[in-house]
């Protein structure tokens, strides 16, 4: 019934608990496991700081690499569990501000017909401020969502 399922991961216990559910869905079905981690968008205020470049400042260049390394790590999990259970892997790691709408993107460009993600439960005042990309996903995708509590 699935081809590619997509598993968006931030290395949580519980986004590890959804990573295993998608790489068991994926074996049954003789599916394919899209790994996916949303690193922070590159943003910079120089014009905050006049003509000087302040001690510490990370080029465009530099902050890719480095949303490259944490990638890599974060989705060592995904890789290593599909192995383990012999199901084809591929990731990606990319920047945005809105990691939901990423997430929704990589869905359609990987041609995913499957979103398996964690649900962190968020309630009251931490889910008003912080959101729920879960909520943002179920609400805008145009694929299947599977939360895994």
């Amino acid at each position: 019934m699935f081809s590619r399922i997509l598993v968006p991961t931030d290395g949580s216990p519980l986004s590890r608990r959804a990573v295993r559910c998608a790489v068991q869905l994926a074996k049954e079905q003789k599916a394919r496991v899209v790994g996916l981690w949303v690193g922070p968008a590159w943003e910079p205020n120089l014009y905050a700081y006049g003509d000087t470049v302040p001690p510490g400042f990370v080029s465009r260049r530099q902050h890719a690499a480095r949303v490259r390394r944490a990638g890599a790590r974060t989705l060592r999990a995904v890789r290593e569990m599909a192995a383990a259970a012999r199901v084809r892997c591929e990731y990606t790691c990319v920047e945005g501000a809105f990691p939901y709408l990423e997430i929704i993107k990589a869905a359609r460009r990987r041609r995913c017909d499957l979103i398996v993600m964690a649900s962190h439960s968020r309630r009251g005042i931490s889910r008003l401020l912080l959101g729920s990309q879960t909520s943002k996903v179920l609400a805008l995708a145009e694929v299947p969502v599977l939360v895994c509590r």
